[in-house]
Protein backbone atom coordinates (compact mmCIF):
# COMPACT_ATOMS: atom_id res chain seq x y z
CA UNK A 1 0.00 0.00 0.00
CA UNK A 2 1.16 3.52 -0.76
CA UNK A 3 0.17 6.52 1.35
CA UNK A 4 0.38 9.87 -0.40
CA UNK A 5 -0.42 13.37 0.77
CA UNK A 6 -1.85 15.86 -1.69
CA UNK A 7 -1.35 19.42 -0.47
CA UNK A 8 -4.28 21.80 -0.52
CA UNK A 9 -4.30 24.20 -3.47
CA UNK A 10 -6.40 26.76 -5.22
CA UNK A 11 -6.98 26.25 -8.94
CA UNK A 12 -9.36 27.33 -11.66
CA UNK A 13 -11.87 24.66 -12.69
CA UNK A 14 -12.54 25.33 -16.37
CA UNK A 15 -15.61 23.11 -16.40
CA UNK A 16 -17.27 24.97 -13.51
CA UNK A 17 -15.62 28.27 -14.49
CA UNK A 18 -14.70 29.06 -10.92
CA UNK A 19 -11.78 28.93 -8.51
CA UNK A 20 -11.71 25.81 -6.34
CA UNK A 21 -9.89 25.29 -3.05
CA UNK A 22 -8.86 21.87 -1.82
CA UNK A 23 -7.61 20.92 1.64
CA UNK A 24 -4.60 18.71 2.35
CA UNK A 25 -5.66 15.14 1.72
CA UNK A 26 -3.98 11.83 2.56
CA UNK A 27 -4.84 8.89 0.32
CA UNK A 28 -4.07 5.20 0.65
CA UNK A 29 -3.53 3.52 -2.71
CA UNK A 30 -3.25 -0.13 -3.74
CA UNK A 31 -2.01 -1.20 -7.19
CA UNK A 32 -3.93 -4.45 -7.41
CA UNK A 33 -5.85 -6.70 -9.76
CA UNK A 34 -9.05 -5.10 -8.46
CA UNK A 35 -7.97 -1.58 -9.48
CA UNK A 36 -6.68 -2.90 -12.81
CA UNK A 37 -9.99 -4.62 -13.62
CA UNK A 38 -12.01 -1.51 -12.74
CA UNK A 39 -9.81 0.63 -15.00
CA UNK A 40 -10.04 -1.86 -17.90
CA UNK A 41 -13.83 -2.03 -17.46
CA UNK A 42 -14.07 1.72 -17.90
CA UNK A 43 -11.51 2.20 -20.67
CA UNK A 44 -12.00 -1.06 -22.60
CA UNK A 45 -8.32 -1.64 -23.24
CA UNK A 46 -5.49 -3.51 -21.49
CA UNK A 47 -3.80 -1.51 -18.74
CA UNK A 48 -0.62 -3.59 -19.01
CA UNK A 49 0.17 -2.60 -22.58
CA UNK A 50 3.04 -0.50 -23.91
CA UNK A 51 0.52 2.03 -25.25
CA UNK A 52 0.79 5.36 -23.41
CA UNK A 53 -2.12 6.45 -21.21
CA UNK A 54 -3.59 9.94 -21.29
CA UNK A 55 -3.49 12.18 -18.21
CA UNK A 56 -7.20 11.48 -17.71
CA UNK A 57 -6.58 7.71 -17.83
CA UNK A 58 -3.67 8.02 -15.37
CA UNK A 59 -5.81 9.99 -12.91
CA UNK A 60 -8.60 7.46 -13.33
CA UNK A 61 -6.22 4.67 -12.39
CA UNK A 62 -5.27 6.55 -9.23
CA UNK A 63 -9.01 6.88 -8.43
CA UNK A 64 -9.41 3.11 -8.83
CA UNK A 65 -6.31 2.48 -6.69
CA UNK A 66 -7.70 4.64 -3.87
CA UNK A 67 -8.91 2.64 -0.89
CA UNK A 68 -9.53 5.75 1.24
CA UNK A 69 -13.26 6.40 1.45
CA UNK A 70 -15.20 9.59 0.66
CA UNK A 71 -12.47 11.42 -1.26
CA UNK A 72 -13.45 14.72 -2.84
CA UNK A 73 -13.05 14.33 -6.62
CA UNK A 74 -11.36 17.75 -6.85
CA UNK A 75 -8.36 16.36 -4.96
CA UNK A 76 -7.30 14.26 -7.96
CA UNK A 77 -6.97 17.37 -10.13
CA UNK A 78 -4.55 18.82 -7.56
CA UNK A 79 -2.02 15.96 -7.53
CA UNK A 80 1.43 17.53 -8.03
CA UNK A 81 4.06 16.03 -10.35
CA UNK A 82 6.28 14.81 -7.49
CA UNK A 83 3.37 12.81 -6.05
CA UNK A 84 2.54 11.43 -9.52
CA UNK A 85 6.19 10.26 -9.68
CA UNK A 86 5.76 8.56 -6.28
CA UNK A 87 2.68 6.74 -7.58
CA UNK A 88 4.47 5.74 -10.78
CA UNK A 89 7.46 4.40 -8.82
CA UNK A 90 5.10 2.42 -6.59
CA UNK A 91 3.33 0.89 -9.60
CA UNK A 92 6.67 -0.14 -11.12
CA UNK A 93 8.17 -1.53 -7.88
CA UNK A 94 8.63 -5.33 -7.91
CA UNK A 95 7.41 -5.75 -4.28
CA UNK A 96 9.30 -9.04 -4.02
CA UNK A 97 12.85 -10.38 -3.75
CA UNK A 98 12.16 -13.08 -6.34
CA UNK A 99 14.01 -12.77 -9.64
CA UNK A 100 13.78 -14.76 -12.86
CA UNK A 101 16.14 -15.62 -15.66
CA UNK A 102 14.38 -14.52 -18.81
CA UNK A 103 13.33 -17.29 -21.15
CA UNK A 104 12.18 -16.31 -24.62
CA UNK A 105 8.55 -16.98 -25.47
CA UNK A 106 8.20 -19.89 -27.95
CA UNK A 107 5.89 -17.80 -30.13
CA UNK A 108 8.25 -14.83 -30.10
CA UNK A 109 5.49 -12.33 -29.35
CA UNK A 110 4.17 -11.30 -25.97
CA UNK A 111 0.63 -12.13 -24.93
CA UNK A 112 -1.76 -9.26 -24.23
CA UNK A 113 -2.38 -9.41 -20.49
CA UNK A 114 -5.76 -8.27 -19.20
CA UNK A 115 -7.49 -8.59 -15.84
CA UNK A 116 -9.51 -11.57 -17.08
CA UNK A 117 -6.35 -13.40 -18.14
CA UNK A 118 -4.80 -12.81 -14.72
CA UNK A 119 -7.98 -14.10 -13.05
CA UNK A 120 -7.80 -17.17 -15.32
CA UNK A 121 -4.20 -17.80 -14.25
CA UNK A 122 -5.25 -17.48 -10.61
CA UNK A 123 -8.02 -20.04 -11.11
CA UNK A 124 -5.83 -22.42 -13.13
CA UNK A 125 -3.07 -22.24 -10.51
CA UNK A 126 -5.53 -22.35 -7.56
CA UNK A 127 -4.28 -19.03 -6.22
CA UNK A 128 -6.82 -17.77 -3.65
CA UNK A 129 -8.90 -14.77 -4.65
CA UNK A 130 -7.74 -12.74 -1.66
CA UNK A 131 -4.48 -12.33 -3.62
CA UNK A 132 -6.35 -9.99 -5.99
CA UNK A 133 -5.75 -7.33 -3.33
CA UNK A 134 -1.96 -7.80 -3.40
CA UNK A 135 0.32 -5.38 -5.20
CA UNK A 136 -0.09 -6.43 -8.83
CA UNK A 137 3.63 -7.03 -9.42
CA UNK A 138 3.76 -9.36 -6.42
CA UNK A 139 0.75 -11.30 -7.72
CA UNK A 140 2.34 -11.57 -11.19
CA UNK A 141 5.54 -12.88 -9.57
CA UNK A 142 3.54 -15.52 -7.68
CA UNK A 143 1.90 -16.57 -10.95
CA UNK A 144 5.33 -16.89 -12.60
CA UNK A 145 6.69 -18.91 -9.66
CA UNK A 146 3.70 -21.27 -9.84
CA UNK A 147 4.23 -21.70 -13.58
CA UNK A 148 7.94 -22.44 -13.14
CA UNK A 149 7.34 -24.89 -10.30
CA UNK A 150 4.58 -26.67 -12.28
CA UNK A 151 6.84 -27.29 -15.29
CA UNK A 152 8.06 -30.86 -15.74
CA UNK A 153 11.79 -31.19 -15.09
CA UNK A 154 13.83 -30.65 -18.24
CA UNK A 155 15.58 -33.66 -19.69
CA UNK A 156 19.35 -33.67 -19.39
CA UNK A 157 21.49 -33.80 -22.51
CA UNK A 158 23.81 -36.75 -23.11
CA UNK A 159 26.84 -34.68 -22.16
CA UNK A 160 25.15 -33.60 -18.90
CA UNK A 161 24.31 -37.25 -18.09
CA UNK A 162 27.88 -38.36 -18.86
CA UNK A 163 29.32 -35.56 -16.70
CA UNK A 164 26.99 -36.43 -13.82
CA UNK A 165 27.90 -40.14 -14.09
CA UNK A 166 31.64 -39.34 -14.07
CA UNK A 167 31.16 -37.25 -10.92
CA UNK A 168 29.13 -40.00 -9.21
CA UNK A 169 31.66 -42.70 -10.15
CA UNK A 170 34.58 -40.58 -8.91
CA UNK A 171 32.77 -39.97 -5.59
CA UNK A 172 32.06 -43.72 -5.21
CA UNK A 173 35.71 -44.65 -5.97
CA UNK A 174 36.90 -42.13 -3.42
CA UNK A 175 34.45 -43.38 -0.78
CA UNK A 176 35.45 -47.04 -1.39
CA UNK A 177 39.17 -46.29 -1.73
CA UNK A 178 39.41 -47.88 -5.18
CA UNK A 179 40.93 -46.59 -8.37
CA UNK A 180 39.33 -46.73 -11.71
Amino acid sequence: MLTITIPGVEFFDEELEEFVNTKDCTLELEHSLISLSKWESKWGRPFLSPEKRTDEQALDYIRFMTITRNVDEKVYAAIPDNVMKQVSDYIEAPMTATTFYEIKSPTGRPETVTAELIYYWMIALTIPFECQKWHLNRLMTLIRVCNVKNQPPQKMSRSEIASRNRSLNAARRKALGTTG
